[in-house]
C-alpha cells in the first residue's frame, strides 16, 4: 500500500510541479533486474528441489543442492542491494540527490523502501535455511514457501517500480 500512495503522491506531484526535473536512470538498474530476477528463478528451483527431496526422491545430494539454490538466492539478493547503492551513488555524482528535485527525491525512496525490504527478505531467508539445515519435515518448507513468494512479490514490485520510475522521472 505505501508503494500505490507514493507512486499516487508522485504523479500528483508531477502533474503539478514547474521544478520537476527529468533524468535518465542509471543503466546498472537494469543489471539490477535481471539479478532479481535470476534470485527468483534460483529460489523457485530451490524450492521445488527441496519439496521433490521430501516427497519421494530422498537423499543428501538433492537436498544440499536445494540449499545451495538459497544460498546462491541470497548472494544474488546481495548483489542486488549493493547494485542499488551502486546506482545511488552514480546518481550523486550526476549531481542527484534527495533534496536536488522532487524527481530524484521520488527515485531515492522508492528505490530505498524497496531495498529495505529486499533486506527484510534476505533475512526472512536466512532463518529459513537455517530452519531447513536444522529440522526436517514440513515446517520449514512451508516457510519457505512463504519466503519465496515473499521475494517473488519483490520482483514483480521491483519490475513494477522500474517501469513508473523510467516513464515518469
Amino acid at each position: 500500500m505505501s508503494f500505490a500512495a507514493l507512486t499516487s503522491a508522485m504523479v500528483v506531484r508531477q502533474g503539478a510541479a514547474p521544478d520537476w526535473r527529468h533524468f535518465q536512470l542509471p543503466p546498472l538498474l537494469y543489471v539490477n533486474t535481471l539479478v532479481l530476477l535470476a534470485s527468483s528463478g534460483t529460489l523457485e528451483w530451490s524450492r521445488r528441489r527441496i519439496r521433490a527431496v521430501s516427497v519421494g526422491a530422498p537423499g543428501l545430494v538433492p537436498r544440499l543442492n536445494g540449499l545451495a539454490g538459497v544460498y546462491l538466492t541470497l548472494a544474488l539478493g546481495l548483489l542486488f542491494v549493493s547494485g542499488q547503492v551502486i546506482a545511488w551513488r552514480q546518481l550523486a555524482a550526476q549531481g542527484l540527490f534527495l533534496a536536488t528535485a522532487p524527481s530524484s527525491a521520488f527515485f531515492y525512496v522508492f528505490t530505498a523502501l524497496h531495498g529495505l525490504h529486499v533486506m527484510g527478505g534476505l533475512l526472512g531467508l536466512s532463518y529459513v535455511l537455517r530452519r531447513l539445515q536444522r529440522v526436517a519435515g514440513p515446517a520449514p518448507q512451508i516457510a519457505l514457501r512463504a519466503a519465496a513468494l515473499y521475494w517473488h512479490f519483490m520482483g514483480a514490485l521491483w519490475l513494477y517500480l522500474l517501469v513508473i520510475l523510467a516513464t515518469r522521472v
